[in-house]
């Protein structure tokens, strides 16, 4: 027996900016409707909000972890019949069809799929506005009798309407689950998918105190910088972009943009008010308290934020993409006495962090880390694979070298920089300009990367002197043939499975075009999926690949590809797949995963029990699919989140 659902749902909680956990945790949380489909039935739909009841076979259904329940973004209609059956619904049960078309490379919403798929029947256009009418509050007004919230009564044909919408939602996912039949979620994938919803259903502390006053600091010191602003402009408004260009233009200096880096490139070029106003515009456009409350807005009643991950978010890689708090990105710290700081803050004492610290906001910045905590009597074991992208494409390309650092030492820089310019290892210390060279070499120009790479990740900035810049990109390739060759094997690959429809293997990845679709299989027996490939010329006026995905755009368009950068998808989608497999076995030792940032996981554990070593023991265990591949994690004990 297998068991479609799709729901509708009214909470009072924004379930856009506070997630699903957060959302389900609110008092007036309730369940609209429930459709379903079991097997190859009709859909039916149960009207919850009218009184209806769920049939018993169909609460027996949900509880039976042998019944197999589907649903696109399967987390919300889980979370959701967990909280309205007040019982915790495994996650082994349930098969997510926004993964199984994630896998393929498909858009991450089911109307998107649909329109993709091109399917018969496509999901009703008209459930947005539906939504708004019962889903959400709404504002008193007269004409409504100052009600707070739309019923079925108050629109009984909208609301029929919104019936027939919530059926054609397990219509359309049944139709997507039939055309996507050929290719299950791998076994592996499954149990990946498992250990993430239990990491976001645990969710992680947070220390509400901190976030609270970090909040309140931050008010403060806008209020103060916007008052130093009007007084050094005379403006009203010194945050209106218009009324500041007029005034800069005032005051001799003529600007096209605004934008943090070009004022902050701005600020270095000038003196006086100019320079004053210009550090102070840096200051109030800090978005990093965003963040703080997003974090508050997302607190479930226990203290923890949850469902900060999704599952495969990014497809070309199969990486987890960051949800709600973004902690994918957080700014990094750097501030020397961590713990004293956070006090300061904790207990509002502002004038102290301005007299302390140059800028009370970079202050704010570095401490979101230290909002996540762990539960009390616990601490966080911190971990994370030392240099895993460079690892895997020296062992991919089998670039000897590298392999060797990485089986001894492990110095990457200081190694790639004595290759470049062919000096001792042991004359390159850690504040040798050669390693510097070395170190932004092998961050920029791993995957095909140029001038303009080394441009962008800061050469220049570093200390790299424009003219130096095309020969430290020749030197990184003479010294990386191997990793070179790999690019323009892969690109050939690709082009040839395309134009062939053929099969194509280099080293240990397979090229395949089948029913429109490039596999490119990894060595761990995962494909990466590129849909409707075509062979085009490129920027290079050379045959090069295109194909449909989500692009820079954030819709749905042709994206061009090449293989330097179909090698990036690939060793970033291997580093994945390593962190995926360590995380598996740290939960089987029974360590609590309560986050993971790119390469790097955050357990919480009680204070007697674990330890770093095993750890990172752990983690640094090679999988025998990628045998020869020399994997280590380093990492630290902390009683609040931090970058050590």
């Amino acid at each position: 027996m297998e068991l479609s659902i799709d729901i509708e749902t009214f909470s009072s909680v924004d379930l856009v900016k506070c997630g699903v956990y957060a959302y389900t945790n609110s008092e007036d949380f309730e369940i609209l409707l429930f459709a379903y489909s079991i097997d190859d039935e009709e859909t039916e739909i149960i009207d919850l909000a009218s009184k209806e009841k769920l049939p018993k076979e169909i609460i027996e259904a949900l509880e039976d972890d042998n019944v197999i329940k589907t649903a696109f973004n399967a987390n919300f209609e889980r979370t959701s019949l967990s909280k309205y059956l007040k019982k915790s619904l495994n996650s082994k049960a349930w098969r997510c069809t926004a993964v199984q078309a994630a896998m393929l490379g498909l858009p991450l919403s089911l109307e998107g799929v649909g329109t993709v798929l091109g399917l018969e029947k496509q999901k009703m256009r008209e459930g947005k506005e539906l939504i708004r009418y019962f889903c959400v509050p709404c504002k008193p007004t007269k004409t409504n009798n100052m009600r707070t919230r739309n019923l079925p009564i108050h629109a009984q044909d909208k609301w029929e309407l919104f019936k027939t919408y919530c059926k054609r939602d397990v219509i359309v996912e049944k139709a997507i689950k039939a055309k996507l039949e050929k290719y299950p979620i791998p076994e592996k994938e499954q149990q990946y998918y498992e250990l993430d919803q239990k990491i976001n259903d645990r969710g992680i502390y947070i220390d509400k105190k901190l976030v609270r006053q970090a909040i309140e600091c931050d008010k403060i010191l806008k209020e103060e910088n916007t008052i130093k602003a009007q007084n050094i402009t005379g403006l009203e408004n010194p945050n209106s972009v218009a009324q500041l260009k007029v005034w800069l233009i005032e005051n001799g200096l003529e600007v096209e943009s605004l934008s943090k880096k070009a004022v902050s490139d701005l600020s270095k070029e000038s003196d006086g008010e100019v320079e004053a106003l210009l550090k102070l515009r840096m200051e109030m456009a800090k978005t990093s308290i965003k963040k703080y409350e997003a974090i508050e807005r997302s607190i479930c009643s226990d203290g923890r934020v949850r469902g900060l991950f999704q599952f495969y978010g990014a497809n070309r890689t199969g990486r987890w993409a960051g949800r709600l708090v973004q902690v994918q990105n957080l700014p990094q710290n750097h501030i020397p006495d961590l713990t004293l700081t956070r006090n300061l803050v904790k207990e509002g004492r502002i004038e102290e962090l301005q007299l302390f610290y140059d800028s009370a906001s970079n202050v704010l910045s570095e401490l979101i880390r230290t909002a996540f905590i762990p539960k009390p009597n616990n601490r966080f074991i911190v971990a994370d694979f030392s240099a895993i992208e460079a690892r895997v494409i020296a062992w991919l390309a089998n670039e000897r070298w590298r392999i060797n650092v990485f089986a001894t030492h492990g110095k990457i820089y200081e190694a790639s920089a004595s290759q470049m310019f062919h000096v001792p290892i042991d004359t390159i210390t850690k504040t040798s300009p050669l390693r510097q060279k070395g170190k932004i070499a092998e961050l920029a120009l791993g995957y095909g990367g140029s001038v303009g790479a080394l441009t962008s990740m800061g050469a220049v900035e570093m200390g790299v002197k424009e003219e130096e810049l095309k020969p430290l990109v020749t030197a990184w390739r003479n010294a990386n043939p191997s990793i070179v060759s790999l690019w323009w094997e892969v690109d050939r690959a690709a082009i040839k499975a395309v134009k062939e429809k053929t099969e194509v293997q280099v080293k240990n990845i397979k090229f395949k075009y089948h029913s429109g679709i490039l596999f490119i299989t990894l060595p761990s027996g995962r494909a990466l999926s590129y849909i409707k490939p075509r062979i085009e010329l490129n920027k290079f006026e050379r045959d090069g690949i295109t194909y449909e995905g989500i692009g820079a755009t954030k819709k749905w368009e042709r994206i061009d590809t090449y293989g330097p950068k179909l090698v990036e998808n690939i060793v970033q989608a291997i580093a994945r797949d390593l962190l995926a497999e360590a995380m598996l076995r740290l939960d089987k030792e029974g360590y609590e995963i309560v986050m993971h940032i790119h390469d790097e996981v955050v357990i919480e554990a009680p204070m007697n029990k674990g330890s770093l070593k095993e750890v990172c023991d752990i983690m640094g265990i090679t999988p025998k699919w990628a045998e020869g591949l020399f994997l280590r994690a380093d990492g630290y004990e902390c009683e609040y989140y931090k970058k050590d």
